[in-house]
């Protein structure tokens, strides 16, 4: 079993980074981490700047001994989540969602709606830090 988390270099992505942390550590599985970029293309590590990225991501994991694998996307971030998870069997997906206008509220971000709505499994929707 597994913990599945998209993470993008986002606010809302390094909470929902930290938060999968946890729920893995807690649950004793491996982690895997699905990245992305802000425009929902993937990050391929021949990229000097993505790789930084990557590392980045990865450094506090090891330090940690989290079991973990990075997952490039291809760029359909709530595809890559959703066959992640499917693949891997995962117990849960957690997710980082975006303050919205009292308006953006009534509708939920189309990638967080596919993913609710097509996940195998839970979804932890988590949003950053207002402090």
């Amino acid at each position: 079993m597994t913990v599945v988390v998209g993470y993008l270099s986002t606010p809302e992505g390094r909470e929902a980074l930290s938060t999968a942390v946890d729920e893995a550590i807690a649950r004793r599985v491996e982690l895997l981490v699905v990245v992305s970029d802000k425009d929902g293309r993937s990050l391929p590590e021949q990229e000097g700047e993505r790789v930084e990225e990557i590392a980045r991501i990865t450094a506090p994991l090891d330090a940690a001994g989290l079991g973990h694998r990075v997952v490039p996307g291809t760029g359909e971030l709530a595809e890559d989540l959703v066959a992640t998870a499917e693949a891997h069997h995962a117990e849960l997906i957690v997710i980082g969602l975006r303050r919205r206008s009292p308006v953006g509220k009534l509708i939920l971000g189309s990638n967080a709606q596919r993913i609710l709505l097509d996940s195998p499994c839970p979804v932890l929707a988590v949003k950053p830090d207002r402090a």
